[in-house]
């Protein structure tokens, strides 16, 4: 019997320091995971500071009308900020792609809908951090 209380005892002081280690470990992971990713409400100058206008897209619609758009993109870091002036060109392609499919009244009701594929499509191409938000600086339909 002692020789399976001990075994008992060993098994359960085991067991007790294992999940005390995994449940250490899942506080650490959790808390660090998040350094470098946005935390709550930035003020609008971080906003400014890791964000950049688009220059003026010019380009027709499914139906033939022409649009010209402008953009401010949002980063989660200036280093993201700077991968994402370097991928301009991926950003105007992908732009032009979605709205060769609209016509211009899916442009005109589905401009939220725009950004958000929009920031989606650039968080698959980005390699480092995040766009936060997209939103629509100027419009023009023709």
């Amino acid at each position: 019997m002692t020789i399976k209380n001990r075994v008992f005892k060993t098994m359960i002081i085991i067991l007790s320091t294992l999940t005390l280690l995994g449940a250490a470990t899942l506080i650490i992971v959790m808390n660090l995971n998040g350094t470098d990713e946005v935390k709550g409400k930035r003020s609008i100058d971080e906003m400014r500071e890791s964000s950049m206008l688009t220059e003026d897209i010019t380009t027709d619609l499914k139906n033939g009308d022409f649009v010209r758009i402008r953009f401010r993109v949002v980063t989660d870091s200036k280093k993201s900020l700077e991968e994402l002036q370097k991928r301009d060109f991926q950003m105007q392609n992908i732009l032009i792609k979605e709205l060769a499919v609209m016509d211009s009244e899916s442009f005109q009701s589905g401009l939220g809908d725009l950004e958000d594929q929009l920031k989606e499509k650039l968080n698959e191409v980005m390699s480092q951090g995040t766009v936060t938000d997209v939103y629509t600086v100027d419009k023009v339909l023709q």
